[in-house]
């Protein structure tokens, strides 16, 4: 078999089969099939399309690559969340100490930042010291410990996607239902998890445009784990604008952590509360979605959610005297503000104009190899609904050179839409499948 007869059969719109799937991922991942052969496999499967057969040798191929991690000893019903991307989105580093301080074990494989989204994986490393690469027997031993484990995909959890999911980065190749799908399904599966909540973002800082193209890549998430023995759910939600108020690294960590002490906006608030109460549902800790709700916030209210966190933190190597003091955090050495230029109601806030801003400050990577500065982003002050006066504040730009914070102020700017008339603040939950 040859990597080019593969590449020209789905560059010709053609079914691949499971063995030519698995030579593929096999070949990849040890190193006998190159970047530009896979990059150019990829762009075929952007372009053509895969059957639903396909993304499921796809998945369970790279869900193969590497060790697979069995939990049944110690959390016989583990549930784990996803994310399929957005701006803003810190959601997993709220959610999860809250879950894992009621009693659910979490074991959360996640990735860097893919094109214009963020990742929960550099997020956690803007905390000095936090170690997202620990190997399988630590993983278990954390969970045993203090039930959880947040962590990259380096501890030869599915290490095929970890390769293709940053190469898909650099190709334009990102967002592409087949690769999506994939990706998210394998690590899931390969991290041992037998209930999955998907959080299926929409809109403009999202892979998916439209609801009804979430629900397609729903459909396909759902159908890999039937297959696979797993339970999972769908959950719609609205990524037009950013989540919460920050977009950046450290700069979300210092908002996920004010968030675990009950300071949140009523989106995160929203994200949190109906996640966590069906996470409670899947993992058999109560049916009652409302008063699974108030379980979490009484999590919150405690301080337990955020001991949990300060938990985590310590036990993968992180400092922790900066989640107990915020100020720590290096800040950017320019933070200019960015003022309305007129009166009215904000109208729209585009999430994507955001999420680009923040990847040319330095907070995302143009190139795979490229480094991430953890200081640099966008704290939005105004969001959609909101009325702003003439000059009123609306922003501020984090960056590490003045010219770069100058361009950043205009661009920001410019994704706001502010007008005479007054519009409803949009919803968050768009759909539960």
């Amino acid at each position: 078999m040859s990597i080019i007869d593969v590449i020209e059969k789905k560059k010709e719109g053609n079914e691949l089969s499971k063995e030519e799937i698995e030579f593929f991922i096999n070949g990849y991942n040890n190193g006998e099939i190159t970047d530009y052969q896979a990059a150019a496999l990829i762009m075929a499967i952007c372009i053509k399309g895969m059957t639903v057969d396909e993304i499921s040798d796809l998945t369970m191929a790279m869900a193969n690559s590497g060790e697979m991690l069995d939990l049944s000893d110690i959390a016989p019903n583990t549930v784990d969340k996803h994310s399929t991307g957005g701006i803003g989105d810190k959601i997993t580093l709220i959610l999860m100490p809250i879950v894992a301080s009621i009693g659910i074990p979490i074991v959360k494989m996640s990735g860097r930042g893919l094109g214009i989204t963020g990742g929960t994986v550099d997020k956690l490393q803007a905390i000095p010291g936090y170690k997202t690469d620990i190997d399988i027997d630590e993983v278990k031993n954390n969970v045993e410990d203090i039930g959880i484990a947040l962590i990259s995909q380096s501890s030869n959890l599915a290490p095929a996607d970890k390769k293709m999911y940053a190469l898909r980065d650099t190709i334009g190749c990102v967002d592409s239902v087949p690769l999506i799908a994939s990706s998210i399904m394998s690590k899931k599966i390969a991290s041992g998890a037998k209930n999955i909540i998907l959080d299926v973002t929409c809109g403009k800082g999202a892979f998916m445009d439209t609801k009804t193209d979430a629900k397609n890549l729903s459909k396909v998430m759902k159908n890999i784990g039937k297959k696979a023995g797993r339970n999972v759910m769908c959950i719609l939600t609205n990524m037009n604008e950013p989540v919460g108020y920050s977009v950046g690294n450290s700069l979300e960590v210092v908002e996920a952590v004010k968030a675990l002490k009950g300071e949140m906006t009523e989106d995160v608030r929203e994200i949190i509360l109906t996640f966590g109460s069906y996470m409670l549902k899947m993992a058999g800790l109560g049916d009652d979605l409302e008063e699974n709700e108030k379980r979490i916030l009484k999590e919150i209210e405690s301080g337990k959610a955020y001991k949990k966190f300060v938990e985590l933190v310590g036990k993968q190597g992180g400092d922790i005297s900066y989640v107990e003091n915020l100020e720590k955090f290096e800040k950017a050495p320019f933070i200019v503000p960015v003022k309305s230029e007129n009166s009215g109601y904000i109208t729209d806030l585009s999430a994507e104009l955001i999420g680009r801003v923040s990847v040319d400050l330095g907070a995302g990577r143009m190139k795979k190899e490229d480094g991430i500065d953890h200081r640099v982003g966008i704290i939005v002050c105004k969001k959609t609904g909101d009325k702003v006066s003439k000059d009123e504040i609306i922003a501020y730009v984090h960056a590490n050179d003045s010219k770069k914070a100058e361009d950043a102020v205009l661009k920001v700017r410019n994704a706001y839409t502010i007008l005479d008339k007054k519009v409803k603040k949009p919803s968050v939950i768009l759909d539960v499948l």
